[in-house]
């Protein structure tokens, strides 16, 4: 029941957001006015419940208090008659429509079955399984979608280090604590907010390509190159010898050795699909939000819609507690908007700055103060650093083997666009102060900022290899020319795909799962359990219980990673004496005994005359009074 509540709830925003859209952008036609509505419904589901649980706690009431508040208007407005803004003519909108339907659909259906195996598929005994992408960062994801549905509490705290604030963008997670919170399984509510905001993601590229290069077929050409691209990695798994087949083979195999992903190679621009929408979910929500304003943002520009700064303003003012980068991507890009409208397009300066600069910072700078700011300032986040995550290589060849086509033919695709150079310009100082700085401790998430530039860069060269085509016309061996070129360009992105639909990991095994059940069931909702420091911590990721102190992967990446209180975890779990001077100071109630502890040095004499609450499969838990 609780899962047939959380889809009829989606199915309330989802409607209201069209309502919505159709109200706010009646010049940008139906089919954008849908993709819009997936947009403008996730973002108002990630804000209105989490505005509302500001004071009333994230539970039942802050959910129907924000239904309420985006479904009623919606529906007076249809009942009072919703006019048809931005009607096109039926036969030329089911003609586009269908295009854009056989584009996206396989992909949103690859990735609809890989978000079935990937996300907490059970096997025979038990055990929930991942794929490659899904066994590095869902188990940190799930521990904040289950912690702020059973804690309750909002602005949320790390659910895997006791105590410590969340500067994280945490709408990214709370949007499905919200369905978990309504009843929903924990599979399906991570699963169904991702489905929208994918479906929003590819209908938005391939939307922003056609408006700006004003042609369906470069923006088929640049959609395939943005999702399906990458570099030449390929080339290191083949050398056309049958003794290389095991070399070939184990792309399918190994663990993170794709064409787009090969560290002792220097391959490092992975595929957006496999690397960044499915596991990342900051980054899928974020560009939900983003791309639609980039889209908004063109036609303002271009076709001088002046309607669309408003809802710029709100997308804008509304991201950094989704996806920090996309904000900082979006702020870059209208910096060099705003310069273009100030030389070329005077009339616009004045909503440009009003409608949407004014409110974007009005919004923004509020979450900017208290989550991200308080929160880089206890790590690493802002250094400088050349050349982003070149290893090895020296940036011209870095890029050629990364980037492999569309670097190949980004300089003669921009001598060949004219005037639809313009909207690829405005995004070169992200690339360039990505090449510079660091916004995180890890170099690799700069990736979050390139590839916005990467994706206009995808859109130029798909523009000209339609030129190409055309000029080719004639030729002989233009198709099987055009077909080489294509898996030139694809060939790495698609078999990094294949490799993700084929992996299986185990991320919690039966008798964690188990045991994490038992501890959902009984132990209080502000239980602080002191647990070893594995990232797929099944007490964390599945019931939803506080820790002391997760993986250093996770909270060193975010700038909160106490090296004191790792190093008093050990002590507490190697020793009875440190156990009961330090388990008061961190709060400890319940204390985890498996192998992930014994790996940190834990033995049964350490817990001995504690109570002895659970032990089934070498999973024990004792309260600590």
């Amino acid at each position: 029941m609780g899962n047939l509540f959380a889809c009829l709830y989606l199915g309330a925003f989802l409607f209201s957001g069209f309502v919505y859209a159709r109200r706010l952008a009646p010049e940008i036609g139906l089919l954008a006015q849908t993709a819009l509505s997936l947009s403008l419904a996730l973002f108002l589901l990630m804000w209105l419940p989490a505005l509302f649980a500001l004071f009333l706690g994230f539970a039942v009431p802050a959910q129907l208090f924000a239904l309420g508040l985006v479904f009623l208007p919606a529906a007076l407005l249809v009942l009072i008659g919703l006019r048809g803004h931005g009607a096109q003519k039926a036969a030329a909108c089911r003609s586009e429509a269908l295009a854009l339907a056989a584009l996206l659909l396989p992909l949103l259906a690859l990735c609809a079955y890989l978000l079935h195996t990937h996300v907490l598929r059970a096997d025979a005994s038990g055990a929930l399984h991942t794929g490659q992408s899904g066994f590095g960062d869902m188990a940190m994801h799930l521990s904040f979608i289950s912690s702020i549905a059973r804690s309750g509490a909002f602005p949320p705290l790390y659910s895997i280090q006791s105590g410590s604030a969340m500067g994280y963008p945490f709408l990214c997670d709370s949007i499905s604590s919200t369905f978990l919170v309504l009843g929903a399984s924990l599979r399906l509510s991570y699963i169904l907010p991702m489905l929208p905001a994918l479906l929003a993601v590819f209908s938005f590229v391939y939307l922003l390509f056609e408006g700006w290069l004003q042609s369906r077929a470069a923006a088929i050409l640049g959609f395939v190159l943005f999702f399906l691209g990458s570099g030449f990695g390929f080339a290191y798994f083949f050398d056309g010898s049958a003794a290389d087949w095991p070399n070939f083979t184990r792309l399918f195999t190994a663990f993170y050795e794709t064409p787009t992903n090969l560290i002792e190679q220097n391959m490092r621009w992975v595929n957006p699909i496999a690397d960044m929408l499915l596991p990342q979910r900051a980054t899928l929500f974020g560009w939900s939000i983003l791309f639609p304003c980039l889209y908004l943002l063109q036609r303002a520009l271009f076709s001088g819609e002046r309607r669309h700064f408003l809802l710029l303003g709100l997308f804008a003012g509304g991201l950094p507690l989704i996806h920090t980068h996309s904000f900082l991507a979006l702020g870059l890009f209208s910096l060099s908007g705003l310069i273009y409208a100030l030389f070329r397009k005077k009339e616009l300066l004045f909503p440009y700055l009003l409608l949407y600069g004014a409110l974007a910072l009005a919004l923004s700078l509020p979450q900017l103060a208290a989550f991200t700011f308080a929160q880089a300032s206890q790590g690493h986040f802002l250094t400088s650093h050349w050349n982003w995550g070149n290893l090895s290589d020296n940036i011209f060849w870095f890029y050629l083997k990364n980037m492999g086509l569309v670097f190949l033919c980004l300089p003669f695709a921009l001598a060949n666009a004219r005037g639809k150079a313009w909207f690829f310009v405005f995004s070169l100082p992200i690339w360039l102060i990505s090449e510079l700085f660091l916004f995180q401790p890890n170099a690799y998430d700069n990736n979050k900022l390139l590839f916005i530039p990467y994706l206009l860069a995808c859109g130029l060269t798909g523009d000209f290899l339609l030129l190409c085509w055309q000029k080719l016309a004639g030729l002989r061996l233009r198709a099987a020319l055009a077909a080489l070129v294509l898996c030139a360009g694809t060939l790495s992105g698609a078999l990094t795909l294949a490799r993700e639909v084929v992996s299986d990991y185990e991320l919690f095994s039966a008798p964690q799962v188990r045991a994490a059940r038992f501890a959902e069931g009984l132990l209080p909702r502000d239980a602080i359990l002191l647990t070893g420091d594995e990232h797929n911590n099944a007490f964390a990721a599945l019931s939803g219980l506080t820790i002391v102190q997760g993986s250093p992967s996770y909270l060193y990446f975010h700038g909160v990673y106490d090296q004191a209180r790792a190093r008093d975890v050990r002590l507490m779990l190697s020793s009875a004496q440190s156990l009961r001077e330090l388990a008061p100071k961190y709060g400890v109630t319940h204390i985890v005994f498996s192998d992930y502890e014994r790996a940190m040095g834990a033995s049964d004499e350490v817990f001995q005359g504690l109570p002895l609450l659970y032990s089934e499969g070498g999973v024990r838990i004792y309260s600590f009074k």
